[in-house]
């Protein structure tokens, strides 16, 4: 009896296995194993992996520039208000920038966050399309409209963030000069006899940071040499050179999103339904 019962509960085994005992057969496993094979291609087939790459650098680039800028903005006031700016009135508009932009920050994250979950939603819906443009599936008129105004957003959104790119770049040249100017210092003061270093100088007014009429606002010679010799120094060089490449990351990405998106309105355009129109 428990025997008997045992051969029955194996037999279930290998019918739920996909193989008949009696038959010992295994059409239903391979049809089943063939089933989930092309259910799997064709989820893969749909997968937009030019969006889900231009997520992955927007996300990467957006995170880099937001943390990075953020604690850079946060040592700048600290590093300016040190060694350049003796006046807090001189300095006053450029804490409030920093204070401000602080917060914009924080909306730029979310803002970016959700706008990349859009276009990656949009990529799956489109790509999706363009695989089953003559199946069951049909893109709608809404669908096509929709698709062409996230073109049009991405394009003027990747023509701001140039301009935020290119601010970017200023403070990280700022720096460069700095470390350049203080580099110059340390080589005259080693091979010349006279003070000819002291004539090497470095002006934060000129990069915007304080206003012309700031007192000082500019250093000199071996006080600018022992500026580049302090951690805030560096610990604010390596924080803006972190905010331009990711904002030189998310800027790529947005021009991936162009591309893919504007290549992926084509075909729906041009391969869809010939009545459908947007």
């Amino acid at each position: 009896m428990a025997g008997s019962g045992f051969d029955w509960l194996r037999q279930l085994l290998r019918r739920l296995r996909g193989v008949d005992e009696k038959t010992s057969n295994p059409r239903r496993l391979q049809e089943v194993t063939s089933g989930c094979y092309d259910c799997c291609i064709r989820c893969l087939g749909a997968v937009p992996y030019t969006s889900l790459l231009a997520t992955l650098l927007c996300y990467t680039g957006v995170a880099l520039f937001c943390g990075g800028g953020h604690e850079a903005l946060t040592h700048t006031r600290t590093f300016v208000e040190l060694y350049f700016a003796r006046d807090v009135q001189d300095f006053i508009v450029l804490a409030d920038f920093i204070k401000y932009f602080q917060y914009v920050i924080y909306g730029l994250a979310s803002f970016f966050f959700l706008y990349g979950l859009l276009l990656l939603a949009e990529g799956f819906y489109t790509t999706s399309a363009v695989k089953q443009t003559f199946g069951e599936f049909r893109s709608t008129k809404f669908g096509r409209c929709l698709s062409l105004t996230f073109i049009i957003l991405t394009y003027v959104l990747a023509v701001i963030w140039l301009v935020v790119f290119g601010f970017t770049a200023i403070p990280v040249l700022f720096f460069i000069n700095m470390e350049s100017s203080c580099h110059k210092v340390n080589i005259l003061s080693e091979t010349t006899l006279f003070n000819q270093q002291a004539r090497v100088c470095m002006d934060a007014r000129m990069y915007g940071f304080l206003p012309w009429n700031a007192v000082p606002g500019i250093v000199c010679g071996n006080t600018l040499a022992s500026i580049c010799k302090t951690p805030e120094f560096y610990v604010t060089y390596d924080l803006y050179i972190c905010a331009f490449a990711g904002a030189g990351i998310t800027l790529l990405a947005l021009f991936v999103y162009v591309v893919a998106t504007t290549y992926n309105y084509a075909v729906l355009r041009f391969l869809g339904r010939k009545g459908i129109r947007c």
